[in-house]
């Protein structure tokens, strides 16, 4: 089975090692997809202890660094929110970590038919939930958060941008990700590239809507420069590492469809930028 998978990927080895993703591999994995979804689920009540209980902030603290107070909790008048105890700002913070469970379990139960080992599960599971530790702790300390103590204008502009982006790039996601499986599923297109709804705006439209949200969710905890180097951080790795390895399992597979499609749509991760 493990050498019928490795034919149906027709990449070099090189880019092979570089992917986390088992191209052409439709073995079924349930362990790896459930350890993913498990560890990711998980994440949110870790960002939960950060946020309302500055779990690690003590570590924090004894190296100098000073941390925000915890603010007034949230009153929206729904129970199971305001129980949380955590300030506007944190439970929108804390919202952006359970969307991005929710977009990521939704992915890899519904629209992934892809193998996933365990190791890939351990390290792309981690990985988000690192990045959203990131945040929290970004937006705790008091240099770096978005939300200054001595602000009391609320909701702060990283807050709105960010939400926005954060809102747009999860949106084109899963929306993309919801064409591309539909057409997919349809037995007339197998071995067709899917170029039409929003990949025909981009080729690797989700790869540039995952650096948009992952920017916004940055933006919004610890600010403009925060937010800025982690869109580049992800724009860098997608532009240099991601694309080039998948166009190249692309071309191979799909051939003249895919220099057509590249042709048709000229724009890599985001339209009329790149």
């Amino acid at each position: 089975m493990a050498d019928k998978a490795r034919d149906n990927d027709p990449r070099s080895e090189v880019s092979k090692k570089r992917d986390l993703i088992s191209r052409g591999n439709y073995t079924p994995t349930p362990a790896g997809k459930a350890l993913f979804f498990t560890l990711r689920a998980l994440d949110p009540f870790l960002q939960y202890s950060i946020l309302a209980h500055g779990i690690g902030t003590s570590l924090l603290n004894c190296v100098g660094l000073r941390t925000l107070p915890p603010g007034l909790p949230a009153q929206t008048g729904i129970p199971v929110v305001d129980n949380l105890g955590v300030s506007p700002y944190r439970l929108i913070l804390l919202g952006m970590s359970v969307g991005s469970a929710v977009k990521h379990n939704i992915w890899v139960t519904a629209l992934s038919a892809e193998s996933m080992s365990l190791s890939s599960a351990i390290v792309v599971g981690v990985f988000n939930t690192v990045m959203n530790g990131l945040n929290s702790y970004a937006f705790l300390l008091s240099a770096t958060s978005a939300s200054k103590a001595s602000d009391s204008t609320f909701p702060q502009a990283p807050l709105i941008v960010g939400s926005a982006l954060y809102i747009t790039g999860i949106l084109i996601e899963l929306i993309a990700e919801f064409q591309r499986k539909r057409f997919k599923s349809d037995p007339k297109n197998k071995g067709r590239p899917y170029t039409g709804g929003l990949w025909s705006f981009a080729r690797h439209i989700n790869y540039g809507a995952y650096s948009l949200w992952r920017a916004g969710y940055a933006a919004a905890a610890g600010g403009w420069l925060w937010g800025s180097i982690i869109g580049a951080f992800f724009f860098t790795d997608f532009a240099t590492r991601g694309v080039p390895i998948l166009n190249e399992y692309c071309e191979k597979r799909y051939g003249e469809d895919w220099q057509r499609f590249k042709k048709q749509t000229k724009w890599r991760l985001f339209p009329g930028i790149y």
